[in-house]
């Protein structure tokens, strides 16, 4: 616990006398300067992208405030959703729960947890830079077909630079984050995992008083992520156009690994690019894997409504022909063959493939046809 002494200075801080209007106003303006992905000029002009990217500056904006201010204290961990059924990322998968934790390389955590039913389970330790260059390097991985669990599914992670017996997740000296990946055939039928953290490292006893220098470095921190984030995944659809209506060949594997990719994943990311009455098909025949799927994504990378709308499809859903590929239908209405993919009023936008734990990656076939 805190002793006497430092308990009356933090008290005395706290009835200091200030007004902090000024740092709200530099945040919002900082928060304004994000805008500049809807203007720029490969950005699609039409009122529904438009809008969708007005909408996707607000829920990284609640995202970013959450990570970053309400989660944001690495002595006192919590598990908090990045993305979920509205706040959405970077092509985030909608057969994922994508959950993470604030951490810091000096310290020492443990998780602990019950396994569930979910088929594709996984935490990556990150250095998050994507306020400062778009990246998310992996300081460690662990993948729960290699974890221990006890006879009743519980299982126990220790999370620390120095390696540990049993269950271990290494971390670095620049690591600031856990992404724990839950991937799903069907999330209705199959169990998440739960999972807790602690901190079992020396760090504070008890959490810190809330200052003014902290919530404007957290207010700071959030504003810049969210610039960050934002062109980085402007980016990425600025590349894919270069190659439309195909899989996007022009950057390989670690461009993906270094933006917080899960390494046993191969993405097939594609930029669509159709006139009215046009669909777009992809054919493949999946290797011996894990799991697979496709969504279709707009042009910020956000995916489509997939709580509304088919706009994904994965390999436990899908219809296949009888020499075992599949065919996927990318199209504004169903054409009653394969497996219909819905633009939700899109002719242009982005998509993604994935492999998971396939034994290879075979490069699906497009082609745009006339329906």
């Amino acid at each position: 616990m805190m002793d006497y002494a430092m308990t009356m200075a933090l008290s005395s801080d706290q009835s200091a006398q200030v007004r902090l209007s000024h740092v709200w106003r530099d945040f919002c303006n900082r928060l304004a300067e994000a805008g500049e992905i809807l203007d720029r000029p490969a950005a699609p002009g039409s009122a529904i992208d438009q809008a969708e990217g007005l909408r996707y500056l607000s829920r990284l904006t609640r995202t970013a405030l959450n990570m970053l201010v309400d989660s944001s204290d690495p002595d006192f961990p919590r598990i908090f959703l990045l993305t979920d059924e509205t706040i959405k990322i970077g092509a985030d998968n909608p057969d994922n729960l994508y959950q993470q934790i604030v951490v810091r390389g000096d310290r020492e955590y443990r998780i602990r947890g019950k396994r569930g039913t979910v088929p594709y389970l996984s935490i990556g330790s990150k250095a998050n830079r994507y306020a400062i260059d778009g990246t998310m390097a992996s300081t460690g991985e662990i993948e729960f077909a290699n974890v221990t669990l006890e006879g009743d599914g519980s299982f126990e992670i220790i999370v620390s630079k120095e390696k540990k017996p049993g269950n271990w997740l290494p971390i670095g000296d620049d690591t600031t984050l856990l992404i724990v990946r839950q991937t799903f055939n069907d999330k209705k039928a199959e169990t998440p995992a739960e999972m807790h953290i602690e901190r079992i490292s020396k760090g504070r006893d008890v959490s810190a008083l809330l200052t003014p220098e902290a919530i404007e470095a957290q207010l700071s921190g959030a504003a810049a992520w969210l610039r960050g984030t934002a062109n980085t995944f402007a980016d990425w659809s600025e590349w894919f156009k270069t190659e439309p209506n195909r899989i996007y060949e022009g950057k390989d594997q670690s461009v993906y690994q270094r933006a917080g990719g899960d390494p046993r994943i191969w993405y097939g990311h594609i930029y669509f690019d159709l006139q009215p009455g046009e669909a777009l098909v992809i054919t493949a025949t999946p290797p011996e894997c894990r799991m697979w799927n496709f969504q279709i994504d707009n042009w910020w990378m956000e995916s489509m409504d997939h709580v509304n709308r088919k706009v994904w499809v994965n390999g436990s859903q899908a219809k296949y022909e009888e020499d075992g590929s599949v065919v996927l239908v990318c199209s504004d209405t169903d054409p009653s063959y394969g497996n219909w993919i819905d633009l939700s009023g899109h002719r242009q936008g982005t998509g993604l493939w994935r492999w998971i734990g396939a034994s290879s990656h075979p490069v699906p076939d497009c082609k745009v046809v006339t329906l």
